[in-house]
């Protein structure tokens, strides 16, 4: 298929898009694609998810069910856990996770299974695009040659690109529509494709030089991230140290109008991106032995901001002589941010293991999460609501997650004792009952 031919039904909205992974990057650009009026073929490998998608029942909060059944009963969005379903799609965009292994190294092995599933039944004069985060050189590296070895030349028998995904879960001002879009394809007419296709949806597409640029610059942008937080944790740390409100001295520096950024210290990093982007980038280069310092080191501090936080409530305990062991604590929030219920690497789940460990009485409150599952397999269920009578039976209330649905006043007027990790409590503090402790 000559690419003009391509391009002219793309502007006429007359292909069909194929979308491997339908979770929180990969369902809301299916409902877009269809809403634009694409054909949308979804795979996935989650039988369950199929299942729910298939009913009209969306599985990621971005994405509402009554935005999503009309689509599904119009069949303008069709699921399937069957690969032979993209044999129609004249583009297919990878949208699949990209965690960490427990050894902390890149497992990509999602990507892998996607290419080799998409390779043999890949349309001829097919678009590929990969938006999962990855390493730079895994287009090239890794998808190409898969596709290559059955589909033919590159940039004339099927085109490439990269294009990253920049999902904020729960931003309701930068959504997918107005985040501008990034774009590096393999070839020129592989940019020119892959760009048309995003432009269809996206207000703005910015085409960059290669996939590998593309995929640096994804990383670039959340190890930005992650270095600043740590930078700010360990900025806590010190105040705490000195005797000074980390929290004021934030809000002070941020009334400079140039030179600073202000960033907010927390229980540590939470979501797919910030905790997992930073040691992909780290492993590339150890691979070309360079030891990315900034990064090690901003990822030791996040990484053990749980474990501080820990030390901060059995601080706060034996301050009034009790121990953590046999101590009732409740946990406010879980999610990894606030007003999402998005549990991907949650630095609550290592508080909440490392209490249960050490005996406490532990429950929470989450009205985003009503279950959670630990990797021991225990499972915790929310507590259905936060009365007057269940903040004053705690030891401590732990604020993790500083959800907007919280009433803190009403919280710091009944709880005993409150660790408050997020600065959520600033504006009643003066109404608190009992003493409040701060990050």
């Amino acid at each position: 298929m000559p690419p003009l031919h391509l391009l002219q039904r793309l502007s006429a909205r007359d292909i069909t898009v194929g979308i491997i992974g339908l979770g929180y990057t990969g369902l809301p650009l299916a409902v877009v694609l269809s809403e634009a009026g694409f054909r949308v073929v979804g795979v996935d490998i989650d039988q369950k998810k199929i299942t729910a998608i298939g009913a009209g029942q969306s599985v990621v909060e971005d994405v509402t069910s009554d935005r999503l059944a009309p689509l599904i009963a119009a069949e303008r969005i069709r699921v399937t856990d069957d690969y032979d379903a993209l044999r129609a799609a004249d583009a297919v965009i990878i949208c699949v996770p990209t965690p960490l292994r427990k050894s902390q190294d890149p497992d990509i092995s999602a990507i892998i299974h996607a290419t080799e599933g998409v390779a043999p039944r890949l349309k001829p004069g097919a678009l590929v695009v990969l938006q999962s985060t990855t390493y730079p050189g895994t287009t090239n590296e890794v998808v190409l040659p898969r596709l290559q070895e059955v589909a033919g030349t590159v940039g004339e028998d099927f085109f490439l690109a990269f294009a990253p995904e920049r999902i904020d879960p729960g931003n309701k001002t930068y959504t997918l529509k107005n985040t501008p879009k990034l774009v590096g394809g393999v070839t020129a007419r592989c940019a020119e494709l892959a760009a048309a296709l995003f432009e269809t949806i996206v207000d703005e597409v910015i085409t960059v030089s290669d996939p590998a640029t593309a995929e640096m610059i994804k990383l670039l942008e959340n190890t930005f991230r992650a270095v600043n937080i740590g930078l700010i944790n360990e900025t806590a740390l010190i105040c705490k140290r000195l005797g000074i409100d980390v929290w004021e001295v934030i809000a002070g520096a941020a009334t400079k109008p140039f030179g600073f950024m202000p960033f907010y210290p927390g229980p540590g990093l939470g979501g797919h991106c910030i905790p997992v982007d930073p040691q992909y980038l780290s492993w590339k280069l150890r691979t070309l032995d360079y030891d990315a310092q900034f990064i090690h080191l901003a990822t030791q501090i996040n990484a053990a901001m749980p474990e501080y936080v820990v030390g901060l409530i059995g601080d706060a305990l034996n301050a009034t002589l009790k121990p953590i062991n046999g101590s009732r604590v409740l946990i406010l929030g879980v999610a990894y941010k606030r007003d999402v219920g998005d549990m991907r690497e949650s630095p609550a789940l290592a508080i909440i293991r490392r209490l249960l460990d050490l005996g406490a009485d532990l429950h929470y409150h989450d009205p985003h999460v009503p279950t959670l599952t630990l990797e021991d397999g225990r499972t915790l269920t929310s507590l259905p609501d936060l009365s007057p009578e269940t903040l004053e039976s705690a030891d401590a209330v732990v604020i993790v997650t500083d959800h907007s649905r919280y009433n803190w006043d009403g919280i710091v007027r009944h709880a005993p004792l409150i660790i408050d990790t997020r600065n959520a409590t600033h504006a009643v503090r003066s109404h608190a009952r009992g003493q409040i402790v701060k990050l």
